[in-house]
Protein backbone atom coordinates (compact mmCIF):
# COMPACT_ATOMS: atom_id res chain seq x y z
CA UNK A 1 0.00 0.00 0.00
CA UNK A 2 1.49 2.89 -1.31
CA UNK A 3 0.75 6.33 0.49
CA UNK A 4 1.88 10.25 -0.66
CA UNK A 5 2.87 12.19 2.44
CA UNK A 6 4.37 15.58 2.44
CA UNK A 7 6.63 16.85 4.94
CA UNK A 8 6.53 20.12 6.39
CA UNK A 9 9.50 20.89 8.10
CA UNK A 10 8.69 24.49 8.91
CA UNK A 11 10.97 26.09 11.65
CA UNK A 12 12.94 26.15 14.58
CA UNK A 13 13.45 22.41 16.09
CA UNK A 14 11.10 21.50 12.99
CA UNK A 15 13.46 20.07 10.80
CA UNK A 16 15.11 18.14 13.87
CA UNK A 17 12.12 16.25 14.49
CA UNK A 18 11.32 15.76 11.26
CA UNK A 19 13.72 13.36 10.70
CA UNK A 20 12.81 11.62 13.24
CA UNK A 21 9.05 10.81 11.65
CA UNK A 22 11.03 10.13 8.60
CA UNK A 23 12.85 7.17 10.84
CA UNK A 24 9.75 5.95 12.05
CA UNK A 25 7.61 5.85 9.22
CA UNK A 26 10.67 3.80 6.70
CA UNK A 27 10.39 1.75 10.06
CA UNK A 28 6.97 1.30 9.48
CA UNK A 29 7.26 0.50 6.27
CA UNK A 30 9.44 -2.28 6.74
CA UNK A 31 8.22 -3.99 9.39
CA UNK A 32 4.47 -4.13 7.72
CA UNK A 33 5.44 -4.06 4.50
CA UNK A 34 3.67 -0.92 3.13
CA UNK A 35 5.31 1.64 0.79
CA UNK A 36 5.50 5.69 1.80
CA UNK A 37 6.49 8.45 -0.99
CA UNK A 38 7.65 11.59 1.07
CA UNK A 39 7.77 14.94 -0.57
CA UNK A 40 9.50 17.76 1.80
CA UNK A 41 7.93 21.68 1.19
CA UNK A 42 8.70 24.96 2.86
CA UNK A 43 6.02 26.44 5.47
CA UNK A 44 6.41 29.75 8.06
CA UNK A 45 9.62 31.31 8.57
CA UNK A 46 11.64 29.12 6.15
CA UNK A 47 8.78 29.66 3.01
CA UNK A 48 9.28 33.66 4.01
CA UNK A 49 12.97 33.57 3.59
CA UNK A 50 12.31 31.29 0.20
CA UNK A 51 9.28 32.50 -1.47
CA UNK A 52 8.59 35.46 0.30
CA UNK A 53 5.54 34.22 1.75
CA UNK A 54 4.68 31.72 4.48
CA UNK A 55 2.38 29.28 1.77
CA UNK A 56 3.65 29.08 -1.26
CA UNK A 57 1.83 27.61 -4.05
CA UNK A 58 4.02 24.75 -4.71
CA UNK A 59 3.06 23.87 -1.47
CA UNK A 60 -0.50 24.21 -1.77
CA UNK A 61 -0.61 21.74 -4.28
CA UNK A 62 1.56 19.38 -3.60
CA UNK A 63 -0.52 18.68 0.13
CA UNK A 64 -4.05 18.70 -2.28
CA UNK A 65 -2.36 15.79 -3.87
CA UNK A 66 -1.61 14.19 -0.69
CA UNK A 67 -2.86 11.52 1.35
CA UNK A 68 -1.98 13.56 4.27
CA UNK A 69 0.44 16.23 5.86
CA UNK A 70 3.45 15.76 8.45
CA UNK A 71 4.41 19.46 10.07
CA UNK A 72 7.11 20.16 12.32
CA UNK A 73 6.30 23.55 14.02
CA UNK A 74 6.45 27.58 12.73
CA UNK A 75 7.29 30.62 13.72
CA UNK A 76 9.76 32.22 15.34
CA UNK A 77 11.07 35.45 16.90
CA UNK A 78 13.23 36.22 13.21
CA UNK A 79 9.90 37.22 12.15
CA UNK A 80 7.90 38.55 14.63
CA UNK A 81 7.96 42.45 13.70
CA UNK A 82 6.61 41.45 9.78
CA UNK A 83 2.89 42.07 8.78
CA UNK A 84 0.26 39.91 9.89
CA UNK A 85 -0.63 38.56 6.95
CA UNK A 86 3.11 37.76 6.36
CA UNK A 87 3.71 35.77 10.19
CA UNK A 88 4.60 32.23 9.75
CA UNK A 89 1.22 31.27 11.55
CA UNK A 90 -0.70 32.41 8.33
CA UNK A 91 0.95 29.45 6.72
CA UNK A 92 -0.42 26.94 9.27
CA UNK A 93 -4.11 28.75 9.20
CA UNK A 94 -3.67 28.55 5.53
CA UNK A 95 -3.21 25.10 4.78
CA UNK A 96 -5.70 24.35 6.87
CA UNK A 97 -8.14 26.47 5.24
CA UNK A 98 -6.69 25.37 1.30
CA UNK A 99 -7.57 21.71 2.15
CA UNK A 100 -10.68 22.05 4.87
CA UNK A 101 -9.34 20.61 7.92
CA UNK A 102 -12.41 21.37 10.21
CA UNK A 103 -11.78 18.55 12.77
CA UNK A 104 -9.10 19.43 15.51
CA UNK A 105 -7.87 15.92 16.91
CA UNK A 106 -5.89 16.31 20.36
CA UNK A 107 -5.22 13.13 22.34
CA UNK A 108 -4.10 13.67 25.95
CA UNK A 109 -2.66 10.71 27.39
CA UNK A 110 -1.03 10.02 31.47
CA UNK A 111 1.93 7.79 30.36
CA UNK A 112 2.93 6.20 34.09
CA UNK A 113 6.58 6.85 34.06
CA UNK A 114 5.91 10.61 33.46
CA UNK A 115 2.75 11.03 36.12
CA UNK A 116 5.06 13.35 38.49
CA UNK A 117 6.03 15.07 36.09
CA UNK A 118 2.39 16.06 35.68
CA UNK A 119 0.88 19.33 38.39
CA UNK A 120 -2.18 17.27 39.49
CA UNK A 121 -2.06 14.21 41.92
CA UNK A 122 -0.36 11.17 40.46
CA UNK A 123 -3.49 8.95 41.55
CA UNK A 124 -6.03 12.13 40.05
CA UNK A 125 -4.07 11.84 36.01
CA UNK A 126 -3.67 8.16 36.00
CA UNK A 127 -5.04 6.39 33.78
CA UNK A 128 -6.56 8.88 32.15
CA UNK A 129 -6.71 8.81 28.17
CA UNK A 130 -8.90 11.58 26.46
CA UNK A 131 -9.32 12.89 22.51
CA UNK A 132 -10.73 15.98 22.59
CA UNK A 133 -12.12 17.25 19.45
CA UNK A 134 -12.33 20.38 18.34
CA UNK A 135 -14.60 22.23 15.34
CA UNK A 136 -11.92 23.81 13.53
CA UNK A 137 -13.21 26.28 11.12
CA UNK A 138 -16.08 27.86 12.07
CA UNK A 139 -17.54 29.58 15.47
CA UNK A 140 -16.74 32.72 17.12
CA UNK A 141 -12.92 32.85 15.68
CA UNK A 142 -14.38 33.55 11.90
CA UNK A 143 -18.17 34.67 12.16
CA UNK A 144 -19.15 38.21 10.67
CA UNK A 145 -18.90 41.13 11.84
CA UNK A 146 -15.93 41.31 13.99
CA UNK A 147 -15.09 45.01 14.45
CA UNK A 148 -14.99 48.28 16.89
CA UNK A 149 -18.12 50.33 16.74
CA UNK A 150 -19.64 53.61 17.80
CA UNK A 151 -15.82 55.14 16.97
CA UNK A 152 -14.00 52.69 18.80
CA UNK A 153 -16.42 52.43 22.14
CA UNK A 154 -18.18 49.03 21.25
CA UNK A 155 -17.55 45.95 19.62
CA UNK A 156 -18.44 42.80 17.94
CA UNK A 157 -17.79 39.30 17.68
CA UNK A 158 -20.29 36.86 15.79
CA UNK A 159 -20.59 33.23 17.21
CA UNK A 160 -21.91 31.63 14.08
CA UNK A 161 -22.41 27.99 13.02
CA UNK A 162 -24.26 26.47 9.70
CA UNK A 163 -25.87 23.29 11.11
CA UNK A 164 -23.68 21.03 8.71
CA UNK A 165 -20.62 22.26 10.10
CA UNK A 166 -22.21 21.13 13.56
CA UNK A 167 -23.07 17.59 12.13
CA UNK A 168 -20.12 16.86 10.54
CA UNK A 169 -17.66 17.62 13.79
CA UNK A 170 -20.41 15.62 16.14
CA UNK A 171 -20.22 12.40 13.51
CA UNK A 172 -16.62 12.84 13.34
CA UNK A 173 -16.71 12.52 17.46
CA UNK A 174 -19.03 9.60 17.39
CA UNK A 175 -17.04 7.53 15.00
CA UNK A 176 -13.85 8.03 16.90
CA UNK A 177 -15.95 6.56 20.44
CA UNK A 178 -16.63 3.88 18.67
CA UNK A 179 -12.83 3.47 17.60
CA UNK A 180 -12.37 3.97 21.88
CA UNK A 181 -14.41 3.40 24.58
CA UNK A 182 -17.67 4.23 23.43
CA UNK A 183 -18.38 7.54 25.70
CA UNK A 184 -18.78 10.65 24.10
CA UNK A 185 -18.76 13.91 25.96
CA UNK A 186 -20.33 17.01 24.28
CA UNK A 187 -19.48 19.90 25.82
CA UNK A 188 -21.68 23.44 25.40
CA UNK A 189 -23.10 26.10 27.27
CA UNK A 190 -26.98 25.23 26.73
CA UNK A 191 -27.74 27.49 29.44
CA UNK A 192 -27.06 30.59 27.75
CA UNK A 193 -25.84 30.34 23.94
CA UNK A 194 -28.77 29.24 21.07
CA UNK A 195 -25.79 27.78 18.65
CA UNK A 196 -24.95 25.92 22.14
CA UNK A 197 -28.98 24.88 21.94
CA UNK A 198 -28.43 23.29 18.17
CA UNK A 199 -25.57 21.98 19.38
CA UNK A 200 -26.87 19.87 22.10
CA UNK A 201 -30.12 19.05 19.56
CA UNK A 202 -27.88 17.75 17.06
CA UNK A 203 -26.08 15.42 19.41
CA UNK A 204 -29.16 14.09 20.63
CA UNK A 205 -30.58 13.45 17.17
CA UNK A 206 -26.67 11.73 15.89
CA UNK A 207 -26.89 9.97 18.93
CA UNK A 208 -29.81 7.40 17.70
CA UNK A 209 -27.66 6.21 15.01
CA UNK A 210 -24.87 5.62 17.18
CA UNK A 211 -26.54 3.56 20.12
CA UNK A 212 -23.14 1.48 20.92
CA UNK A 213 -22.21 5.05 22.65
CA UNK A 214 -23.10 6.38 25.98
CA UNK A 215 -23.31 10.18 25.23
CA UNK A 216 -22.92 12.58 28.19
CA UNK A 217 -23.95 16.40 28.24
CA UNK A 218 -21.65 18.70 29.97
CA UNK A 219 -22.12 22.73 30.42
CA UNK A 220 -18.22 24.22 29.54
CA UNK A 221 -17.31 25.27 32.98
CA UNK A 222 -18.22 22.38 34.38
CA UNK A 223 -16.22 20.13 31.60
CA UNK A 224 -13.04 22.59 32.63
CA UNK A 225 -13.45 21.56 36.21
CA UNK A 226 -14.23 17.85 35.35
CA UNK A 227 -10.65 17.62 33.41
CA UNK A 228 -8.82 18.66 36.26
CA UNK A 229 -10.66 17.09 39.08
CA UNK A 230 -11.31 13.62 37.21
CA UNK A 231 -9.68 13.31 34.15
CA UNK A 232 -10.02 9.45 33.88
CA UNK A 233 -13.46 10.10 33.46
CA UNK A 234 -13.45 11.21 29.78
CA UNK A 235 -12.92 8.71 26.87
CA UNK A 236 -14.21 11.73 23.48
CA UNK A 237 -14.86 14.85 24.03
CA UNK A 238 -16.52 16.92 21.37
CA UNK A 239 -17.05 21.20 21.14
CA UNK A 240 -17.01 23.98 19.15
CA UNK A 241 -13.62 26.09 18.40
CA UNK A 242 -13.23 28.52 21.24
CA UNK A 243 -14.18 25.89 23.92
CA UNK A 244 -12.26 23.44 22.38
CA UNK A 245 -8.76 26.00 22.28
CA UNK A 246 -9.79 26.71 25.82
CA UNK A 247 -9.95 22.94 26.92
CA UNK A 248 -7.65 21.69 24.97
CA UNK A 249 -4.82 23.58 26.25
CA UNK A 250 -6.00 23.09 29.63
CA UNK A 251 -6.07 19.36 29.07
CA UNK A 252 -2.15 19.64 27.70
CA UNK A 253 -0.60 20.76 30.70
CA UNK A 254 -1.69 17.06 32.61
CA UNK A 255 0.83 15.16 31.15
CA UNK A 256 3.76 17.68 32.20
CA UNK A 257 5.49 18.20 29.14
CA UNK A 258 3.87 19.82 25.87
CA UNK A 259 6.83 18.04 24.27
CA UNK A 260 4.82 14.58 24.56
CA UNK A 261 1.35 15.56 22.60
CA UNK A 262 0.69 14.66 19.46
CA UNK A 263 -2.67 16.59 17.79
CA UNK A 264 -4.28 16.14 14.27
CA UNK A 265 -6.52 18.13 11.57
CA UNK A 266 -8.46 16.41 9.03
CA UNK A 267 -11.40 15.99 7.23
CA UNK A 268 -14.21 13.80 6.41
CA UNK A 269 -12.51 11.25 3.66
CA UNK A 270 -9.51 10.86 5.86
CA UNK A 271 -7.01 13.45 4.30
CA UNK A 272 -5.09 15.26 7.49
CA UNK A 273 -2.21 17.20 8.65
CA UNK A 274 -0.30 16.07 11.76
CA UNK A 275 1.29 17.95 14.10
CA UNK A 276 3.20 18.42 18.29
CA UNK A 277 1.86 20.46 19.92
CA UNK A 278 4.57 22.28 20.62
CA UNK A 279 6.20 24.82 18.97
CA UNK A 280 9.02 25.89 17.25
CA UNK A 281 11.64 25.96 20.50
CA UNK A 282 14.01 28.68 18.79
CA UNK A 283 15.89 28.39 21.76
CA UNK A 284 17.32 25.01 21.28
CA UNK A 285 17.35 24.66 17.45
CA UNK A 286 20.29 22.86 16.33
CA UNK A 287 21.11 22.00 19.59
CA UNK A 288 20.02 18.75 19.22
CA UNK A 289 17.84 18.02 22.19
CA UNK A 290 14.43 18.46 21.29
CA UNK A 291 11.65 15.99 22.23
CA UNK A 292 10.48 13.71 19.14
CA UNK A 293 7.81 11.80 20.83
CA UNK A 294 5.45 14.96 20.07
CA UNK A 295 6.40 14.08 16.32
CA UNK A 296 6.43 10.53 16.38
CA UNK A 297 3.05 10.08 17.97
CA UNK A 298 1.26 12.55 15.47
CA UNK A 299 3.02 9.86 12.84
CA UNK A 300 0.90 7.41 14.78
CA UNK A 301 -2.13 9.65 14.83
CA UNK A 302 -1.50 9.64 10.93
CA UNK A 303 -1.45 5.86 10.61
CA UNK A 304 -4.69 5.37 12.05
CA UNK A 305 -6.69 8.12 10.96
CA UNK A 306 -5.78 9.27 7.63
CA UNK A 307 -4.27 5.34 6.62
CA UNK A 308 -6.86 3.14 8.68
CA UNK A 309 -3.35 1.16 10.21
CA UNK A 310 -4.61 0.62 13.41
CA UNK A 311 -1.97 -2.31 14.34
CA UNK A 312 1.04 0.01 13.16
CA UNK A 313 -0.16 2.83 14.86
CA UNK A 314 -0.25 0.69 17.94
CA UNK A 315 3.05 -0.45 17.50
CA UNK A 316 4.62 3.30 17.39
CA UNK A 317 2.65 4.13 20.50
CA UNK A 318 3.95 0.76 22.09
CA UNK A 319 7.43 1.88 21.09
CA UNK A 320 7.42 4.97 23.09
CA UNK A 321 5.69 4.12 26.02
CA UNK A 322 8.24 1.26 26.22
CA UNK A 323 11.27 4.14 25.68
CA UNK A 324 9.66 6.12 28.66
CA UNK A 325 9.12 2.58 30.94
CA UNK A 326 13.33 1.95 30.12
CA UNK A 327 13.90 5.43 31.77
CA UNK A 328 15.11 7.09 28.43
CA UNK A 329 13.96 10.94 28.41
CA UNK A 330 14.65 14.28 27.11
CA UNK A 331 15.31 17.80 28.91
CA UNK A 332 12.29 18.36 28.81
CA UNK A 333 10.67 15.45 30.77
CA UNK A 334 12.53 15.93 34.30
CA UNK A 335 12.74 12.61 34.97
CA UNK A 336 15.22 12.06 38.29
CA UNK A 337 15.77 8.43 38.03
CA UNK A 338 16.94 7.35 33.74
CA UNK A 339 19.14 8.25 31.04
CA UNK A 340 18.98 11.54 29.63
CA UNK A 341 19.18 10.72 25.80
CA UNK A 342 19.50 13.48 22.88
CA UNK A 343 16.66 13.57 19.75
CA UNK A 344 18.84 11.04 17.35
CA UNK A 345 19.16 8.85 20.75
CA UNK A 346 15.82 8.68 21.63
CA UNK A 347 14.64 8.53 17.81
CA UNK A 348 16.67 5.04 17.66
CA UNK A 349 15.80 3.73 21.03
CA UNK A 350 11.54 4.10 19.76
CA UNK A 351 12.97 2.32 16.46
CA UNK A 352 14.46 -0.67 18.65
CA UNK A 353 11.60 -0.75 20.80
CA UNK A 354 9.70 -1.48 17.48
CA UNK A 355 12.10 -3.88 16.18
CA UNK A 356 12.38 -5.85 19.21
CA UNK A 357 8.38 -6.14 19.21
CA UNK A 358 7.75 -7.12 15.63
CA UNK A 359 10.39 -9.77 15.85
CA UNK A 360 9.08 -11.23 19.22
CA UNK A 361 5.56 -11.05 17.52
CA UNK A 362 6.90 -12.92 14.32
CA UNK A 363 8.45 -15.33 17.02
CA UNK A 364 5.14 -16.01 18.74
CA UNK A 365 3.14 -16.70 15.85
CA UNK A 366 5.44 -19.47 14.81
CA UNK A 367 4.28 -21.64 17.84
CA UNK A 368 0.55 -20.71 17.34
Amino acid sequence: MNKQIVLLPGDGIGSEIMESAEKVLDAVAGEFGHSFTLQEHAIGGAAIDQYDTPLPETTIEACQKADAILLGAVGGPKWDALPADKRPEKGLLGIRKELGLFANLRPVKGFPSLLHASPLKEHIIDGSDILIIRELTGGLYFGKPSERQNNGNAVVDTLHYHRDEMERIIDKAFQSARLRHHHLTSVDKANVLESSRMWREIVEEKSKAYPDVVVEHLLVDAAAMKLITQPDQFDVMVTENMFGDILSDEASVLTGSLGMLPSASVRSDGVGLYEPVHGSAPDIAGEGIANPLGTILSVALMLRHSFQMEAEAAAVERAVRECLEQGYYTSDLHITDGQLVSTAQMTEAVLENMTVKSVSDSICSMYV
